[in-house]
């Protein structure tokens, strides 16, 4: 069960930390200007669509923490920690060329002129 005091609290919190105002707090989560007025004043209690809009909108809201108390606001994702690329070695390198086999050449010069070199062609 939500503590309604203690939600309407968290719920001064957020409008307060975004800087909005009752009437535009409930412009941003597309609720009538009454409703919100008649939650902070106790009046009515939160419905569940109600707390989805609030998180939807509002990213650093955590549904836990709003509900109950339960967590940080703003709310702060914990990074996931990725293991960094291993590096490429020389040995790495080596093996890579060991496998490749170089078929054909060809040179250009500045006078237009070419020559090629075919490891599959006949001398």
């Amino acid at each position: 069960m939500v503590n309604s005091e203690e939600f309407i609290k968290r719920l001064e919190k957020v409008i307060n930390y975004y800087g909005l105002t009752a009437a535009a707090f409930a412009d941003k989560v597309d609720v009538q200007r009454s409703s919100i007025s008649h939650l902070l004043s106790g009046r009515n209690k939160p419905s569940l669509e109600f707390v989805l809009k609030v998180v939807t909108q509002f990213p650093d809201v955590n549904l836990y923490w709003l509900l109950n108390g339960k967590g940080t606001f703003p709310y702060v994702k914990k990074k996931e920690i990725t293991p960094a690329p291993k590096p490429i070695t020389e040995e790495k390198i080596l093996k890579r060329e060991v496998k490749k086999e170089v078929s054909k050449v060809i040179i250009f010069y500045t006078d237009g002129s070419f020559e090629t070199f075919d490891k599959n062609e006949k001398k």
